[in-house]
């Protein structure tokens, strides 16, 4: 058995599979395209804060030392990881990365293509990651600037960036806390396409991820936990509605007004890495963590599963479902 990805969900899974008596590199192996153990937390801005406190920032064998009231930063989640992995057992292979995925004929195997060959397995877990490729708007190819244009992965620390204005586009979480955060260096604008419910950062574990109301079905994006947009423009961010498009220089915001930052920092979301997934995968629904493709699972992604699955606090239910449909499995 193949575990695709080296973290919180893919080591989530193997404890679970621990729980269950297989042993790592022996009933499983787990592999991550990451060079030398670089996992995607490591590459995150430098003062970073987890939205969930230390209680719920850890799978629930395995807690975080210190204060189970503080907010976590990356840096110890990325040590926290390195530290499950050991105590796993796990011996993860670095540098190799899944490329394709398929069950032929009528027989109880996979095979999967990776960057280091094709290899012939039962069961099959993709646990890449929910939020692994920054999703670029269209019209980010047409904007320039005199500063910098990046993708909010690609922020450490404020110096990066050049002085003079910065247009943030993005309010959700990874924006709000930018904008918080530069605007004591910088002139500041957050665009806002969709604005948010805004909720204490003690809501989160519950809260996490866009929902459904049950009643009208309309979506609900992910609430903003701890700072608000008021609380914001109180320290001198001017916020701005969607932007429609960009020319060089020049960015029209829905409204029709326009500017031209110094900076852009596209705090826009990102992708799942699904992409080596079957396309019959990608695009029809399946059981809880299941995928229609026997031996063929995922973990960690909420659109495999439900709510909240992409986070620490309960991932752990997504692997300890599929342990049991592997268990289990005939």
């Amino acid at each position: 058995m193949i575990i695709v990805g080296a973290g919180q969900s893919g080591l989530a899974v193997a404890a679970a599979l621990r729980g269950e008596g297989l042993q790592p590199q022996q009933d499983f192996i787990v592999i991550d395209a990451a060079v030398d153990g670089q996992r995607a937390w490591a590459s995150r801005w430098h003062s970073m804060e987890l939205l969930s406190d230390a209680r719920h920032s850890a799978l629930p064998t395995r807690t975080l030392p210190g204060d189970q009231r503080r907010r976590p930063r990356v840096d110890e989640l990325v040590d926290y990881l390195t530290y499950l992995e050991a105590a796993l057992g796990v011996e993860t292979r670095w540098g190799v990365r899944a490329t394709a995925v398929e069950h032929r004929g009528n027989g109880s195997t996979l095979r999967l293509s990776t960057t280091e060959g094709e290899v012939q397995t039962r069961n099959v877990v993709c646990a890449t990651g929910a939020a692994a490729r920054p999703y670029l708007p269209e019209w980010s190819s047409s904007l320039s600037a005199p500063g910098v244009v990046m993708h909010s992965s690609d922020y450490l620390y404020p110096a990066q960036i050049p002085s003079g204005d910065v247009l943030i586009v993005g309010g959700g979480n990874g924006g709000v806390q930018l904008a918080r955060e530069l605007a004591a260096s910088h002139d500041v604008s957050l665009s806002i396409r969709t604005r948010r419910r805004q909720r204490s950062a003690a809501g989160y574990p519950s809260l996490a991820g866009g929902s459904v109301s049950w009643l009208s079905r309309a979506s609900h994006r992910e609430p903003i936990f701890g700072d608000s947009y008021e609380r914001l423009r109180r320290v001198g961010v001017t916020l701005r509605p969607a932007v429609a498009g960009a020319a060089g220089r020049v960015v029209t915001f829905d409204d029709g007004a326009s500017m031209t930052p110094t900076s852009v920092i596209l705090a826009t979301g990102y992708l799942p890495a699904d992409e080596w997934l079957p396309e019959r995968v990608r695009t029809s629904s399946a059981p809880r963590t299941m995928t229609g493709v026997p031996g063929l699972f995922v973990a960690g992604m909420p659109q495999y599963s439900r709510r909240g699955a992409d986070t620490l606090a309960k991932v752990s239910r997504d692997a300890s479902t599929i342990a049991q449909h592997i268990i289990d499995r005939p």
